[in-house]
């Protein structure tokens, strides 16, 4: 961005941080007030993609301003005060000096700031998980700072298209039919900017999948992805962006190979948890390399390969000790007894789901990678659900099912739908028709909003369990509302 002579850039000003906004986080860990923030936005019907990261980055001063939706989240959250009382800097003194910027641009330049690029990053946060680039968008501001920061390639490839359904109100077909050749263009060194849209296009995905599940997010995701690499091969302006950008295009990898595994595409998922793995151990990345062992041995678990999934886990465990986040390792020798249960090894099953209790009871931290938001109580007994099932003790897995199901933040719609679908099961199996019917009818609703083959099919196997439970109370009811029930392709 060519700035004005008069006037330095803003990147060239030390970021001062927020202690205002730290005092106000008090002793929640990042990623607990970030879901706090994401609860106030619901409240007052904004969705805004609010992780530990976001919330570091406003606690070190990189966000100057916060964007429209998040300032309307903060007043609600904080009433009687304003922006500056919380910590951040006037709006009007952040576009006064993005105007000029723009002003002094070379007349070369193209005039609509949608299309630029910045090298400098934090004077606003342009970021909201709605179309902010749609001008009928009913919170659309109409001003230039809003979406001035974005990566121009990542911009391309993570339009949104603003329907109701999942495909148009996650990444919309525009962007991406765009991408196909923005992709194949030469494109600009990356720099801050692009490693910042890199890391918002891995939060869109991840707070889409919580709300709608992966189905209808897969193909979508694909573009951001092929984007991300571009980016990568065209270099950087300094090594610390470089950094970003390759330990944000592992974890874009992940979040992609996720919407595969979630969706039933195993053999897609494998090969991008494995690019992952090798983005990690090329940077020299312990965090990363962690977060793909994890994934890999979930995978492994879910494709019958319950051994692969114990050896998984267990590198896991052990590249992610520097990290020191102890809700990590708890995840962690969580997927470990997944791995035994597959085994039937009882024993080792209970061992590591020890492990994980004791792991997780010693609380968060700011170590905890930004990518566990989604790991609290409810995932704990989901995932324990999960392994007393594979074992056969349906009474104790419904317990935990249930207990998942209730504790559950409700910002993770699909994870609900998920804790919900393994308590119906584990009701039909465990001889308790006429609650897994209810339990089922609750799915059922939630489907209406969240599209995971996981859950379908998770519902239609219980579905098949019910069966000679016709004459039970609701039993009939269900089966003939899930045999009507719309199914994915």
């Amino acid at each position: 961005m060519a700035s004005s002579p008069l006037t330095s850039s803003p990147s060239d000003r030390p970021a001062r941080p927020n202690l205002v906004f730290r005092r106000l986080r008090g002793q929640r860990s990042p990623a607990e007030f970030a879901a706090a923030i994401r609860r106030a936005g619901l409240e007052i019907g904004e969705q805004v993609s609010c992780d530990a990261r976001y919330i570091g980055r406003v606690e070190a001063g990189e966000i100057r301003c916060p964007n429209y939706a998040y300032e309307r989240v903060f007043l609600h959250m904080f009433p009687g005060r304003t922006l500056t009382d919380l910590g951040f800097a006037p709006r009007s003194s952040v576009r006064g000096r993005r105007a000029r910027d723009i002003d002094h641009a070379p007349l070369t330049r193209t005039a609509n700031p949608a299309h630029a690029t910045s090298e400098t990053s934090g004077a606003c946060e342009p970021y909201t998980p709605q179309n902010p680039y749609d001008p009928h968008h009913p919170h659309h501001p109409h001003h230039p700072h809003d979406t001035y920061e974005e990566s121009d390639v990542l911009r391309r490839a993570f339009m949104t298209g603003g329907g109701a359904t999942v495909a148009a109100a996650s990444l919309g077909p525009v962007g991406l039919a765009l991408d196909a050749t923005a992709a194949q263009r030469p494109v600009h060194r990356a720099g801050a900017s692009d490693a910042g849209a890199l890391e918002e296009a891995v939060r869109r995905i991840r707070l889409l999948d919580d709300r709608h599940g992966a189905d209808g997010l897969y193909r979508r995701a694909a573009a951001p992805l092929r984007a991300a690499y571009t980016l990568l091969d065209a270099g950087a302006t300094r090594q610390t962006t470089a950094d970003r950008l390759y330990s944000g295009a592992g974890e874009l990898a992940i979040s992609v190979g996720w919407l595969a595994h979630d969706s039933g595409r195993f053999d897609d998922a494998r090969s991008h948890y494995a690019e992952a793995l090798a983005t990690a151990r090329m940077t020299g990345d312990p965090g990363l390399e962690a977060h793909a062992f994890c994934n890999t041995a979930f995978l492994a678990r879910d494709a019958g390969r319950p051994r692969e999934a114990v050896r998984a886990a267990q590198a896991a465990q052990r590249v992610a000790r520097p990290v020191g986040s102890a809700r990590l390792m708890s995840l962690l020798s969580l997927r470990e007894a997944g791995g035994w249960a597959g085994l039937a090894d009882r024993v080792g099953c209970e061992q590591a789901l020890a492990r994980a209790q004791a792991f997780f009871e010693r609380g968060p931290s700011d170590a905890d990678p930004e990518w566990m938001s989604f790991y609290g109580e409810a995932e704990l007994e989901g995932l324990e659900a999960q392994c007393w099932s594979t074992l056969g003790d349906w009474p104790r897995a419904a317990r935990h099912a249930r207990r998942a199901a209730e504790l559950q933040d409700p910002h993770f719609t699909r994870n609900i739908a998920l804790y919900t679908a393994e308590l119906a099961d584990d009701l039909a199996r465990g001889g308790r028709p006429d609650e897994a019917a209810v339990a089922g009818m609750r799915v059922l609703d939630l489907l209406e909003e969240v599209q995971s083959s996981r859950v379908q099919t998770m519902l239609a196997a219980t579905a098949r369990v019910l069966l000679p439970h016709r004459r039970a109370s609701g039993v009939s009811a269900f089966l003939e509302r899930h045999a009507s029930s719309p199914r994915m392709t």
